[in-house]
């Protein structure tokens, strides 16, 4: 049975312009690998509780595997994490072995490279592995998974797979899909700042509006505690959109191509330290305030109500 709150944590990261992991016929074809992330990697090490935890890279995501998976060896290796091996796995097929289960289920720290959501989803969708990865989030405290822009946007149900900046905002640009489900109640994006995602992640919010909208910016990362409480790390910006009070949108009803109009959508930017209640739909500027406003709300619910006065 399904625990109402998950004791792992889910680290979302949104990726960085020289990674590698999108062909860019503008760039050169040398990839780059700039792990701007090793600051945000010593806090998915932190957040383990373990000094050498047991980390596991799954590189199914990207186009260059072996040069992913060097590179996050050698990032891990330099927060003096020596227990780090690579799932390469690039078939459906890969991800049946029983051996690459057991894995999943020893792991302290399991992070997902970028690349491609689609084939996160392919490739795991419905196996005993992502039955397993699941099952280690709900049910085993400090638990890690991060993943890296892909291996971000992959984490939830509802997951964007793809969609034109140019055409963002025009009915259908934004394509949508199922993810690996360990967060149901957001949509995740990643590249968010330098890639101009906003028009997407609106459609995407206007089409899913009862779900919160996550935009990662490049060097940034969102811890997610207890399935709901969201706290930026790294040196970026996090857009949050919330579609709840939407009082018109034509998303659902506009032809494909036709423009999209949105009215009353909710936008929050948060950096560093700023925290994000996605069951409360409420910004937090720090941890201190949203503990503060817990312990009220605690303090209020455990007040008797007030007796009606004796009849004279």
């Amino acid at each position: 049975m399904k625990n109402s709150r998950p004791l792992g944590k889910l680290i979302a990261i949104g990726g960085n312009e020289d990674k590698g992991t999108y062909p860019n016929p503008r760039t050169k074809k040398k990839y780059y690998l700039n792990f701007f992330e090793l600051g945000i990697l010593k806090r998915i090490v932190l957040e383990s509780g373990h000094e050498d935890p047991r980390i596991e890279v799954i590189t199914t995501a990207s186009m260059i595997p072996e040069e992913v998976a060097r590179v996050y060896i050698s990032s891990f290796t330099m927060l003096n994490c020596n227990n780090v091996s690579v799932l390469d796995i690039r078939t459906r097929e890969d991800a049946l072995r029983p051996d690459y289960v057991e894995r999943i289920r020893k792991a302290d720290i399991v992070l997902m490279s970028g690349g491609n959501q689609s084939r996160l989803t392919t490739i795991f969708g419905a196996t005993e592995f992502l039955a397993a990865l699941r099952h280690r989030y709900q049910t085993t405290p400090n638990f890690v998974v991060a993943g890296t822009s892909a291996g971000a946007m992959g984490m939830s149900k509802t997951m964007i797979k793809g969609g034109s900046v140019p055409d963002a905002l025009m009915k259908g640009a934004v394509k949508m899909g199922s993810g690996l489900g360990l967060i149901d109640n957001v949509i995740i994006d990643s590249h968010f700042v330098k890639r101009g995602r906003f028009g997407r992640l609106i459609e995407a919010v206007a089409l899913h509006p009862k779900l919160i909208g996550i935009g990662l910016g490049e060097d940034t990362g969102m811890l997610i505690t207890g399935g709901n409480q969201l706290e930026t790390i790294g040196s970026n910006m996090v857009v949050i959109m919330d579609g709840h009070q939407l009082e018109h949108s034509n998303a659902a009803a506009a032809q494909k191509g036709e423009a999209i109009s949105v009215e009353n959508m909710l936008l929050h930017v948060l950096v560093q330290g700023n925290l994000y209640d996605v069951d409360e739909r409420r910004f937090y500027p720090n941890l201190k305030l949203r503990q503060q406003a817990a312990e009220s709300a605690i303090i209020t619910a455990n007040q008797p109500a007030n007796e009606p006065m004796p009849v004279q």
